[in-house]
């Protein structure tokens, strides 16, 4: 598929690019109106043209966004401007009424979420999901179950999964008793418990104290060295840039920009409907 753009200054936004930089070869962002897309074939997540009304209401005009393995990637913008919808649109929690989300070139724009997960998406909500009756093994053991038949794998697995994320000593601790940071950890370890290549995280840095933002960004960064895709959705749009890659900012339910943190900060139209002139990373 070819490029049709016109040129401009470093910062500024492109016209009608048809396919996306990929990470590493950062060009200026690209404007509303234009669609990011990347090839079929290519691996990651790959959303196509979504649209999606509420009561004859457009709130997704065309959007459109990709995601790699090995990058992190936010999905940001002002209230209603549409974010949260495209973000459940990938998770399976809202159905588009037209275009196609893909999965390594395959078409799962109608599946159910646990199809999803079986395919390699992973959730995190911004409420708790924990089994909060069930100690830290038994929580993530509940997942193993599930994606692994045999028993001396599944305990292998379990055993790595708590030690890399330096949960071992609460193994047989109640899920009730844990601390936020504990909590989310154990959260993320039995999400990798079902072998995704794509991670959601919902709100990650929603209501949580310094200490606990340091934790996260810690967690997203170990993620994208282990070479799963991350996509961010967050009001805390500061802590969201200083950890991604490049970044999506809807409003008007379209993509007005893509890009890195870089450049989204610079852009006057993000600035004048989102950022504010004194926003600073």
């Amino acid at each position: 598929m070819g490029n049709r753009t016109t040129s401009g200054e470093k910062g500024q936004v492109l016209k009608d690019a048809t396919v996306a930089t990929p990470p590493g070869r950062e060009s200026p962002g690209t404007e509303r109106g234009a669609t990011p897309e990347a090839t079929l074939d290519s691996d990651g997540l790959l959303v196509r043209n979504v649209t999606r009304s509420f009561k004859k209401r457009p709130v997704l005009r065309g959007v459109s966004l990709s995601v790699k393995r090995g990058e992190v990637v936010g999905l940001l913008g002002p209230n209603g401007a549409g974010k949260t919808t495209s973000f459940y649109t990938i998770t399976g929690l809202i159905a588009p009424d037209s275009g196609r989300i893909l999965l390594d070139g395959e078409d799962i724009t109608r599946l159910p979420m646990f199809r999803r997960a079986r395919l390699g998406i992973g959730y995190l909500p911004q409420e708790a999901s924990i089994f909060r009756g069930l100690s830290v093994e038994d929580n993530i053991l509940a997942v193993l179950e599930v994606t692994e038949k045999d028993r001396d794998t599944r305990q292998v697995m379990l055993d790595d999964l708590l030690a890399e994320f330096s949960i071992a000593r609460l193994r047989h601790a109640p899920a009730l008793a844990l601390s936020g940071g504990e909590r989310r950890r154990v959260e993320i370890a039995r999400a990798l418990a079902a072998r995704p290549s794509i991670i959601l995280l919902d709100e990650p840095f929603a209501g949580i104290d310094p200490i606990a933002i340091n934790d996260i960004r810690e967690l997203v960064t170990h993620l994208k060295h282990r070479g799963l895709g991350v996509l961010i959705t967050d009001h805390n749009v500061r802590e969201t840039l200083d950890i991604v890659d490049r970044a999506y900012i809807i409003h008007d339910g379209a993509v007005l920009m893509e890009g890195p943190p870089e450049e989204i900060v610079a852009n006057p139209d993000v600035r004048r409907v989102y950022l504010g002139e004194r926003f600073r990373l």
